[in-house]
Order: structure tokens, then C-alpha cells, then sequence
């Protein structure tokens, strides 16, 4: 009867230990839910916001990405904790001590600490990164020396490629200043050398007339914002004069309407120099 009794008892300490665990594990995996559901409200929330903030296309895509890239963090963030404590009560639940797996912990996260301060360094920096929407994917930014479109933004690095193709991975602990060439509008700056006897009136004429011409081009006009602004002269040497301009245009476009401009601008003082050289 002894026997039977000492049985029944740890039979009916194992079917509560197994229930406390069952129940941990429920209330953790209906926190996950919870949260899960509360992120996405949250996205939604945010994303709906910035629709009726932003008229453009460009900038509601751009908003999507910096709140996924959060979303993410703070969903896998949640994760961890969650499960972290859950593995702790079952662990206490079954018998084991976790104070000494904690000490251990203690320990052993002062020694990984000090061997992995750029690495934390790197979660930090990339995580201010996000949250003060300094950097997204599809930008063109400079930072740590290197310049390029950005493929991918993580808490640990960012991905860019640039012109020819090379691509580059920057920790984001080395990145101390950014250059964001994508946001809101950029200027396509010009700079043209002519000789000193030109008549400054009539190049000015010029580089006006291409302007309009290039706004009322449909494969390049709608990359144009405003009419063009003309500086003036910005340096005077001893066989030429140089001139410099601006023109506003939408973000990334930048290299191409100065390029535009400047083939233009060349053909039309070959075609002054040709009436000049025939009269």
C-alpha cells in the first residue's frame, strides 16, 4: 500500500510537472501570436500613415521597407526572449538549477563580450541605422569610403554595389557618415569650360535652350523638377572660362541629365563654331 501510495504520488508530481511545462509553452507560444498580430496591426498602422503622408510612389516604397527591415527585428528580438524564458521555467520545472547555468551565463557573456564589442557595436549602429531612416534598400548612399546602390540593410552589415559592379559588405560599426543620394530630390550639377573670348551671354542662351528642350523630351522630362539654374562663372584661367549650373531633378537621376546635358551642350558649340567658321 506504501508502495502504491509513493507511486500515485510521482505519477501525480510527473503529470503536473508535464502540465506546468505544456502550460509554459502555450501561454509562450500565445505571447509569440500576440505579438506577431500586434506587429502587423502595427505595420499596417504605420504603412496606411505614411500613404496619406506621401504623394509619390517612391517614397511609400520606401517607407514599406525601413517598417518590414523593423518588423523583423523586433519579431526575431521577441523570439529570442520568449523562448529564452520558456526553455528557463521548463528547466526549473523538471528540477534542474538554472542559477548556475544563469552564473555560468554571467561568465561566460563577459568573456564573449569583450572578444565581440565590434560585433555588438555592429547591432547597435545598424539598429539607429533603421530607426532614424538614415539608410534603405535601393538607395544610393557613400559611407565608410565606398559609394553604390544598396542591395541589403541588417543589423549587421550593409550591402551596396557600385558602378562597375563590385560588390561591398560595410560592418556597420565602421559607418560614421552618411551621403544619401536618394531622398526627395537631388541636383545635377554642371560644369562647362569655354574659351574666354565667347560671348557669356550667348552661351547662357545656349545651355537655357538645351534645358527646355530636355524638360519637354517625355523619355527625360519627367526626370526634371525645375528649370535650370545657372551659377555663373566659377573660375576664370588664361584660355578658359568655367561656367556652372544646376539643375533639380528627381533622386537618383542626377548622372544622367548631366550627362544628357553636357552631350547636348557639346553638339550645340560644335554647331555656334560651324556658323562662327561658314560666316
Amino acid at each position: 500500500m506504501v508502495l502504491d501510495l509513493n507511486a500515485l504520488k510521482e505519477w501525480g508530481d510527473v503529470i503536473r510537472s508535464s502540465f506546468r511545462i505544456v502550460l509554459v509553452w502555450a501561454l509562450a507560444w500565445l505571447a509569440l501570436a500576440m505579438i506577431r498580430k500586434l506587429l502587423r496591426a502595427l505595420k499596417a498602422h504605420i504603412v496606411s500613415r505614411a500613404g496619406e503622408m506621401h504623394d509619390s510612389m517612391h517614397d511609400s516604397v520606401h517607407d514599406l521597407r525601413r517598417v518590414e527591415t523593423l518588423m523583423n527585428v523586433f519579431r526575431y528580438a521577441a523570439n529570442i526572449v520568449l523562448v529564452g524564458i520558456a526553455v528557463m521555467l521548463t528547466l526549473g520545472t523538471i528540477g534542474i538549477s538554472i542559477t548556475p547555468i544563469l552564473a555560468t551565463a554571467g561568465v561566460a557573456g563577459i568573456a564573449v563580450g569583450f572578444g565581440a564589442q565590434s560585433l555588438v557595436k555592429d547591432f547597435f549602429t545598424g539598429l539607429f541605422l533603421l530607426i532614424e531612416n538614415q539608410i534603405s534598400e535601393g538607395d544610393i548612399i557613400e559611407a565608410a569610403g565606398k559609394s553604390g546602390y544598396v542591395e541589403r540593410v541588417t543589423l549587421r552589415h550593409v550591402r551596396i554595389r557600385d558602378y562597375d559592379g563590385s560588390v561591398h559588405f560595410i560592418p556597420n560599426s565602421m559607418i560614421t557618415t552618411v551621403t544619401n543620394r536618394s531622398r526627395g530630390y537631388a541636383y545635377a550639377v554642371i560644369d562647362i569650360n569655354v574659351r574666354r573670348q565667347e560671348d557669356l551671354d550667348h552661351i547662357f542662351t545656349l545651355m537655357h535652350g538645351i534645358s527646355d528642350d530636355m524638360r519637354n523630351n517625355p523619355a527625360i522630362g519627367v526626370d526634371i523638377l525645375e528649370d535650370l539654374d545657372i551659377g555663373g562663372v566659377e573660375k576664370v584661367e588664361d584660355a578658359s572660362i568655367a561656367l556652372r549650373c544646376r539643375i533639380k531633378v528627381r533622386p537618383g537621376k542626377q548622372w544622367r541629365i548631366r550627362r544628357e546635358f553636357l552631350r547636348r551642350m557639346k553638339a550645340a558649340l560644335d554647331t555656334a563654331e560651324q556658323v562662327k567658321s561658314a560666316a
